[in-house]
């Protein structure tokens, strides 16, 4: 398979590639271009050149193309899905109902969001009104766990404010979006979206340039850091963060265990547990705890990890050896911190990055697992009591991204929930991340919301227009 980066519309080769593996089977799947410092200028160029165009453009304009790009991410579904399960490692089927058609899906729902002129005062004498106008040049930085998620997530709200766009996907993962840049060439005018592919230079050419208006990127909190600083390197640029999350689930005595556990499971586990709002950390009260234990680990048994093309495969490999070598390192330090394994634990020998569902007991709170966000199929189940206690807990540490309460008690849920230091918190569901709900972390686990009118309002600059009449 060959590939090809867009730069100002065209697609754009290199001399030099890198390769890229599949997780299921340690092969190369593609030789990936790897942009060079010019190339990188030639993108900025592009995109600060069609800024001067687009962002007069009407929103109904920008609207009919994103339009088309739902059409064209529908219409490249299947290719799109076995892409990404080649170079991520999720099951086919996930990659088709969980990735690909959710981002065709937010296209359509972005377009009824909208930013309109604010009027803050009309007397007699004075009119204010209140403009968002379009920031320059962005620059999208995406992770390796959901690639083509994230990459359409960061174009949407740019371009439908007036910004044009560069995307740099990680290096692990970057032929599903190389792919959606094929489709943007032939629906947006030249270079509104630029995609480009490489290393950690270039990464920091984009974040330090001086031509870069704003920055959004999903990561860790090391990698968010790092941006934010070199960001301000030059000119002080925008940041939209969205960082880790060591997200707790707090189950209380009153759920229904069997049909809360599927639930509870999946939440846990979907996409090998590398989901930035997955539950890391599942706190159950005392009277339920071992019912919960003993059904999540009953389901851990029957799940079939493998290769995501083949049928029947319910979770595939970690998506790269250093996370692989991290999740190990977790799993080693469960025993002596005074843990145990109810299921996993083990690392099977052989190609991939494979490891068990491994779900951990026994952990004190200071353990490495329940401190850490491990970002694999590793949970720690921790006991508790006292529910003022447990929310102490659940709120002990730097992260805030997502949270969970599970109860019969509606009512005493929302009580919790309110009291969760946690930039989403949802009551008896989890992953729930929608185009009408603002997502964002607080504390270390980012800065800036994505999604719904208020992500479109991270793209913006605000203008306050006086008028004395």
């Amino acid at each position: 398979m060959k590939f090809s980066m867009t730069i100002n519309g065209e697609a754009a080769t290199t001399a030099d590639t890198f390769a890229v593996l599949n997780p299921a089977t340690e092969e190369i799947v593609a030789h990936c271009p790897q942009a060079s410092s010019a190339q990188v200028e030639e993108a900025v160029a592009a995109a600060k050149e069609a800024f001067r165009s687009w962002k007069n453009t009407t929103r109904d304009e920008r609207n009919a193309m994103i339009l088309q790009l739902a059409d064209a991410i529908e219409a490249h579904a299947d290719e799109l899905a076995q892409l990404l399960t080649l170079e991520q490692g999720k099951p086919l089927n996930n990659a088709l109902t969980h990735e690909v058609g959710p981002s065709a899906q937010w296209c359509r729902a972005i377009t009824a969001f909208d930013l309109p002129v604010k009027v803050l005062e009309d007397t007699d004498t004075h009119r204010s009104e209140l403009h968002h106008r379009p920031m320059g040049v962005v620059v999208g930085i995406t992770p390796w766990n959901y690639p083509l998620n994230t990459a359409v997530w960061k174009i949407l709200p740019a371009v439908a404010t007036g910004n044009t766009v560069i995307v740099k996907p990680s290096p692990y993962t970057p032929l599903t979006t190389l792919k959606l840049g094929e489709l943007i060439r032939d629906i947006f005018p030249p270079g509104v979206i630029n995609i480009i592919t490489g290393d950690n230079a270039i990464g920091q050419q984009l974040t330090e340039h001086p031509d870069i208006a704003k920055i959004t990127l999903t990561g860790s909190v090391a990698t968010g850091k790092k941006v934010m600083a070199s960001g301000a390197m030059s000119n002080l640029k925008s940041v939209t963060l969205e960082l880790g999350g060591n997200d707790p689930a707090i189950v209380m005595p009153d759920v229904d265990v069997q049909a809360v556990l599927p639930r509870l499971f999946w939440y846990s586990f979907l996409n090998t547990g590398q989901v930035c709002i997955s539950i890391k950390r599942l706190y159950v009260h005392a009277d339920i705890y071992d019912a919960v234990c003993d059904g999540m680990a009953a389901m851990a048994k029957q799940i079939v990890v493998g290769d995501g093309m083949q049928e029947g495969v319910m979770l595939g490999p970690v998506q790269n050896k250093m996370q692989f070598d991290k999740l190990v390192a977790y799993i080693n330090s469960v025993e002596p911190e005074g843990g145990r394994f109810l299921c996993g634990g083990d690392v099977p020998e052989g190609k991939g990055y494979f490891l068990p569902v491994s779900i951990a007991v026994d952990l004190p709170d200071d353990a490495t697992l329940v401190k850490e966000e491990p970002f694999g199929p590793i949970l720690p189940i921790l006991k508790f009591t006292d529910t003022d206690d447990v929310i102490r807990r659940a709120n002990d540490s730097p992260l805030g991204l997502g949270a969970s309460v599970w109860s019969a008690d509606v009512d005493e849920a929302l009580r919790i929930a309110a009291q969760i230091e946690a930039g989403s918190v949802w009551v008896n569901h989890h992953l729930a991340k929608k185009p009408v709900a603002p997502f964002g972390g607080i504390k270390q686990s980012g800065i800036g919301v994505e999604n719904s009118e208020w992500g479109l309002a991270e793209f913006t600059n605000l203008q306050v227009i006086g008028v004395q009449k």
